[in-house]
């Protein structure tokens, strides 16, 4: 089982940034997220907290397409409010969408354009603000090109690390950008001055395709890995338990 699909890799990749978590609640936005994060609780990470996306933590995982082969085996009860408990003291772990993204890691997924007259209106704030001051966020973007990758973001939904120093100690305290994960490479924030870092491309990108498709100036390492791909059995539990109609592999541009 050594072909695999682009979609495969990026799931991979986003099970990792969720290596190490230990039992905190990992709240995914798109397919391939949602599809990494149950990858990673059905292999290394069994202690990561998933809910039913109603009211309950459930210990089970269910795939994200496919008929659902067992009833939830619900842990607790976690209602909306309690969600806010979670967020508040840290022990959650959310991977979010980016409609724009800069180099120090302020997001936004409100509007494209001016906020008082933008072109295009889009989800808003939402919870974008309070996750990233408040616990580890990583961003999840299906189409890397230079109108995501920007220079500079339309409006500021989720904090960056520029914007994070400028808010004081307190905020700056538990703000964490862990990865961005597109569908060229994987990227983190470990320089200096936390400006995002290129830390892997995925098979078949170069270097240079990364660049050429982001707005600002990457960190760009002399030596920069490989993606690692799926293993036999990571792809068994993608196609058989998780993904069999191959949701994710339409997601992925």
């Amino acid at each position: 089982m050594s072909d695999f699909t682009r979609a495969e890799v990026c799931a991979v990749a986003v099970a990792e940034a969720f290596r190490g978590d230990g039992e905190i609640l990992a709240s995914c936005f798109g397919t391939t997220p949602a599809v990494g994060a149950r990858l990673a609780k059905l292999s290394f990470e069994p202690d990561l907290i998933m809910t039913d996306g109603i009211a309950s933590a459930i210990r089970n995982v269910p795939p994200v397409s496919g008929p659902k082969t067992e009833e939830d085996i619900v842990e607790a009860w976690l209602p909306f409010r309690t969600i806010f408990d979670l967020l508040w003291n840290g022990r959650r772990h959310v991977m979010m969408v980016a409609s724009q993204i800069d180099r120090y890691g302020n997001q936004n997924f409100a509007c494209i354009g001016p906020h008082e007259k933008p072109k295009a209106q889009l989800l808003g704030m939402r919870g974008a603000p309070g996750n990233t001051i408040s616990h580890r966020t990583s961003y999840w973007v299906p189409n890397h090109n230079p109108r995501v990758f920007v220079e500079k973001v339309d409006v500021v939904s989720g904090v960056g690390y520029d914007r994070a120093r400028a808010l004081g100690e307190a905020s700056a305290k538990h703000h964490c950008i862990h990865r961005v994960i597109s569908n060229l490479g994987v990227f983190d924030f470990d320089t200096p001055d936390n400006a995002m870092r290129l830390a892997s491309v995925h098979p078949g990108v170069s270097v240079d395709d990364v660049v050429e498709a982001t707005a600002f100036e990457l960190v760009v390492p002399n030596d920069v890995p490989e993606t690692r791909a799926p293993t036999d059995e990571e792809l068994r539990i993608i196609r058989e338990v998780l993904d069999p109609e191959g949701y994710a592999n339409k997601e992925v541009a």
